[in-house]
Parts: structure tokens; C-alpha cells; sequence
């Protein structure tokens, strides 16, 4: 996945705190990083709340850190550095919800991303390092400690790549898209393989996939191949509730998904590629 040399990034979209949590990235919760951890992760990976946990303050994580302004200015800055290369997924992702709400007469409001490590205060609550990518519908920020994206093929076995970091930011921006239009709560309180917390994750797996297949007009990214898109759907499966608690539960359990099998993650990307439309989204009232 390459990014058009001469775009011009905007990183005053991401806010980049990096530094101010305590430590580095710890793996204690769940007996030193087994089961606890992998399921922590991926619960809050893609989609999962802080709210109403009970936690400690945490360390400040206003604005002002850092030189992302300064690194960060061109598609080839994306191409080179990883940092400015989520600054470009960042911008991609929110030009073409904005456009797209545009189109149907609404207005989008951006979110902003904090990069982060150690730990960070959020609107939903502190979060460590530990718990990965989330979205906090609070404050309406993206939270990514980038280290995760190597605990994705580490970890959770998938092969990576440029599209697989896409993928998750793009999911994170989907449940944006969801809580602007008032269908984030819908998912919580229901677990199970067609349980509304799994049709409110496929639904921003499909807001994925709908970005991806416009990824390209957003005019930050060059054309999009099958093999980048092949990497975003090993990177759907490696985080299916059934392949997740196969490796490390050693069975399926499906009443307690809450995030959807490696199939239906994959499927709902695809049909959102396939389709380039939010409307085919409807997950609340489809066979998933």
C-alpha cells in the first residue's frame, strides 16, 4: 500500500503524546500475557468501552508533543515513515467520511487520534498500553499505541502490512461514523455470534471496507491491489472472537462473541469493498 508522494498530510489531525504514560509496554494483565491480555486487546481493539470502569487517574495527555508537524508533511513522508504513514490513514479515512456525509446533506464531525504509550487519560477512562487501538465515543477520539500493530503478527499470527494498519484505523473511524449517527450504543449489552456488540463491530469492519474501496479517489493513496487488500483480511481474521479463543482457550465458545468470527469479519469488509457503499452496511438487519 503506497500513499501518493505529492499529497499533502494534515497531522494536526493526530495528537501525538508518546512518552507521558509510565513504563513501556507491559504484558502482565491475564497471568504475564496470556488469555486475559489477548482478549483485553482485542475486546478494546476494535471497538471495545472504557466507560464506567472504575480506574485511577492517569497521566496528562494534552496536546503539544511533538514532531509530527514537522516529519509529517507529504505522501512520501508516508511512504518512509510509519508515524506519518497512520497520519495519512488518519486523513484518508476522515476526507472521505466528509465528503460522504457531505453528500447525503449532513455534516461530519472530525476526530481526532492520540498516539500514545504507557498509558493516557481518556474521556472513558485511563487506558494502558495493553489494551491497544479504541475508539472512546466520550471525547470521540481515537486512541492507537502503534506498538500493537506488532503484538497483530506477533501475537495474533497475522502477516501485517501497510493495509493492515489502515484496516484498524479505518474500523476505529467506523464506530465514529456509528456514534455520529447514533447507532454506537446499539451493540453494547448483547454478546453472541449475532448479538448487537458483533453486528456494531461488523458494521465498522464494513465502514472499512467502503473506505478502502474509495481509499484512492481521497487522493492520498495510489491504487489500491489485491495483495494490500488480502493483508487487511488476514488482519480481519486474525482477530475473530473464534480464532482468538481457539488459540488460546482451545474451543469456541460463541455466546460469548463480541466481536464476530474471522469469516464474518472478512465478509463484512469485503461486501463494504465490494459494495463502496455505507448503505450495504446494515448489519442490524442482515444474516450476518
Amino acid at each position: 500500500m503506497a500513499f501518493d508522494p505529492n499529497a499533502r498530510l494534515d497531522p494536526s489531525q493526530v495528537n501525538d503524546v508518546r512518552g507521558r504514560g509510565l513504563g513501556g509496554r507491559t504484558i502482565a494483565i491475564g497471568g504475564g500475557g496470556g488469555l486475559g491480555l489477548v482478549l483485553l486487546v482485542v475486546y478494546l481493539l476494535l471497538g471495545g468501552d472504557l466507560g464506567g470502569s472504575s480506574v485511577a487517574p492517569g497521566l496528562d495527555s494534552a496536546p503539544g508533543n511533538t514532531n509530527l508537524s514537522q516529519e509529517c508533511s507529504t505522501g512520501a513522508d508516508a511512504n518512509q515513515n510509519e508515524d506519518c504513514r497512520i497520519v495519512g490513514y488518519v486523513n484518508s479515512v476522515q476526507k472521505y467520511w466528509s465528503d460522504e456525509f457531505s453528500r447525503s446533506g449532513r455534516r461530519y464531525q472530525p476526530a481526532q487520534t492520540v498516539l500514545y504509550t504507557g498509558q493516557v487519560d481518556t474521556g472513558c477512562g485511563t487506558a494502558t498500553a495493553e489494551v491497544g487501538p479504541f475508539y472512546c465515543p466520550v471525547d470521540k477520539h481515537v486512541y492507537l499505541d502503534l506498538g500493537f500493530f506488532d503484538d497483530l503478527r506477533t501475537k495474533l499470527g497475522a502477516r501485517g502490512g501497510s493495509l493492515a494498519e489502515g484496516y484498524v484505523v479505518a474500523h476505529e473511524y467506523g464506530h465514529h461514523v456509528q456514534d455520529l449517527a447514533g447507532n454506537l450504543s446499539s451493540g453494547s449489552g448483547q454478546t453472541g455470534a449475532t448479538g448487537q456488540s458483533v453486528r456494531t463491530e461488523l458494521q465498522a469492519d464494513c465502514y472499512a471496507g467502503v473506505w478502502a474501496g474509495h481509499a484512492t479517489s481521497t487522493g492520498f493513496l495510489k491504487p489500491i491491489t489485491q495483495d494490500d487488500i488480502n493483508s487487511a483480511l488476514d488482519a480481519a481474521a486474525a482477530v475473530g472472537d473464534d480464532r482468538i479463543q481457539q488459540e488460546f482457550q482451545g474451543r469456541v465458545n460463541p455466546e460469548s462473541w463480541t466481536h464476530g468470527s474471522s469469516a464474518q469479519r472478512q465478509r463484512w469488509f469485503t461486501t463494504g469493498y465490494q459494495k463502496g457503499d455505507a448503505s450495504a452496511c446494515d448489519t442490524f438487519h442482515s444474516a450476518l
